[in-house]
């Protein structure tokens, strides 16, 4: 694993950084759109058999529940907040999205390089490469690609999942909001 890296050359520092950080934001996304987190079962159980509901709680639907309470005659005021928290949840995708276009143009950029690498040490006299710069040139070449796809198949996996799992809250939270009485989310 230590030679694989070390094949990347300086095309290893940007693309640990792009691993880490996606893999940050994929693990807090994990924990913070859970469905506890979001809609607790117990809350939505109450507002869908039509119980009045003090307390929301933590959640983001207990959140715009107690933002309801404080501002009944603002409707408009309301379907804000819950579109403010369904932007909350989304927080932090942004980079996964930075992350799939930057991690495979990083290893391609390490492709051309490791290929300029081999082609520019070709002898005059033989018209072939030095064998240690084409080896280290093929290296960072075929390095720097692997690690690229690899960085950013996951996160794009995990983007798209990201993506569903909000967009399935909002319809949600905006169907729960009808039945409270507040259209047209």
């Amino acid at each position: 694993m230590i030679d694989i890296l070390k094949g990347a050359g300086i095309f290893v520092y940007p693309l640990t950084l792009c691993s880490l950080v996606g893999a940050f934001v994929i693990c807090e996304r994990l924990f913070s759109l859970r469905r506890s987190a979001i809609l607790p079962d117990l809350l939505v159980g109450r507002v869908t058999a039509g119980e009045k509901v003090k307390e929301g709680g933590k959640s983001a639907f207990g959140r715009i529940l107690s933002y309801w309470h404080e501002h009944k005659a603002d409707v408009a005021a309301v379907k804000a907040y819950a579109r403010l928290e369904v932007n909350r949840m989304e927080r932090g995708l942004v980079f996964l999205d930075i992350i799939i276009g930057a991690a495979p143009l990083l290893g391609l950029l390490g492709t051309v390089t490791g290929l300029v690498t081999v082609f520019s040490n070709v002898s005059m006299d033989t018209g072939l490469p030095d064998p240690s710069a084409f080896t280290k040139g093929i290296a960072l070449a075929m390095t720097t690609t692997v690690l690229g796809l690899s960085i950013a198949i996951p996160c794009l996996i995990a983007n798209s999942y990201f993506q569903r799992r909000v967009e399935t809250y909002a319809v949600q939270i905006e169907s729960l909001l009808e039945q409270m009485g507040l259209k047209n989310l």
